[in-house]
């Protein structure tokens, strides 16, 4: 059996991916939460067959009928394994995780304890069961211990009732990319508000000429209006899948020339001149009210420019 260092084979950072895992439903959200917290609260995990050193952050996503597992150092969001799981196989146990959760929540309501102690472990039986195979489907890729699996299995369980299930290769809802310095601030809060405001009617992405870090200040005032930006990682450009996008907006003075570099195929693309937080100095109240003037800007621009581009209308102004 591997031995796993506590400090370093371990999870510190799980995020998921907005375009393809979707619910407003904040006791949908409160179900990823809890699932996270319980994974990242105690794990033995670590990437296999490459040189890396943790711990990891653990970038979430569903492409069509897979999981994908995308292993990134917590730090800086560089890629270090990224492994595509079928949910085929897990089909059967994941409606048993749902049918037994429920049998557990109804028990616990009004059943007696022996009634309760049969479902208990019943419930046990299928989280060994599934923490086995997703050990061995993921075997001499992502090494994890038998607790981390159970945890991990309860994440996915969480989260695939809500994917997307839209491959943006084929898709053909209209497509938006914001590109903005890091990815840290202005473009995921653009990507953010549109598909707040544009729900399920487009495709936003957003990408960093480089890969920056998670920024505190963007959770505070993304979640004052109901938007959970924990979930977000930082991508660079070079990790998109399509290559064409009806509509591309530079956020940074450095990111017109990157998606010019990129040779992007797009049906037009336009700058938004838009403050830098982060550059603000002050104290914090000065600092988080200059996040909400960017995000309240944002979401003006964003509503004006894309209602046309959903509606079918000229992608150009």
């Amino acid at each position: 059996m591997r031995h796993f260092d506590p400090e370093t084979d371990r999870i510190v950072s799980v995020t998921l991916d907005p375009s393809t895992i979707i619910s407003i439903n904040p006791d949908e959200v409160h179900e990823w939460r809890i699932a996270i917290y319980d994974l990242l609260e105690e794990n033995k995990f670590s990437p296999a067959r490459v040189k890396s050193t943790g711990p990891y952050a653990l970038h979430v996503s569903i492409v069509g009928n897979y999981i994908v597992l995308d292993v990134r150092n917590p730090e800086t969001f560089q890629p270090i394994a990224a492994h595509y799981l079928s949910l085929t196989p897990f089909r059967r146990l994941i409606r048993d995780y749902f049918r037994i959760r429920d049998s557990y929540y109804e028990a616990i309501k009004s059943a007696s304890s022996f009634q309760i102690e049969a479902v208990d472990m019943g419930r046990r039986g299928m989280h060994d069961e599934a923490a086995e195979l997703l050990r061995t489907r993921l075997d001499n890729k992502l090494e994890m211990d038998l607790n981390t699996a159970r945890r991990l299995f309860t994440l996915i369980c969480a989260v695939q009732p809500y994917a997307s299930r839209i491959d943006e290769r084929f898709s053909e809802l209209p497509t938006a990319l914001f590109v903005c310095s890091m990815n840290s601030v202005r473009s995921p809060i653009a990507a953010a508000l549109a598909r707040k405001l544009f729900p399920g009617r487009l495709i936003a992405r957003s990408a960093g000429v480089e890969s920056g870090k998670v920024d505190g200040f963007v959770h505070e005032v993304m979640e004052e209006i109901g938007i959970d930006m924990s979930i977000h990682t930082p991508h660079t450009m070079d990790e998109l899948v399509a290559n064409h996008f009806d509509l591309v907006v530079t956020l940074s003075e450095d990111a017109p020339e990157a998606v010019q570099r990129r040779g992007l195929e797009m049906g037009a693309i336009e700058h938004w001149p838009v403050d830098d937080p982060t550059t603000v100095e002050g104290n914090r109240e000065a600092v988080l009210s200059a996040y909400r003037t960017l995000r309240d800007t944002l979401q003006k621009q964003v509503r004006e420019r894309l209602a046309p581009l959903v509606a079918g209308g000229s992608q150009s102004n």
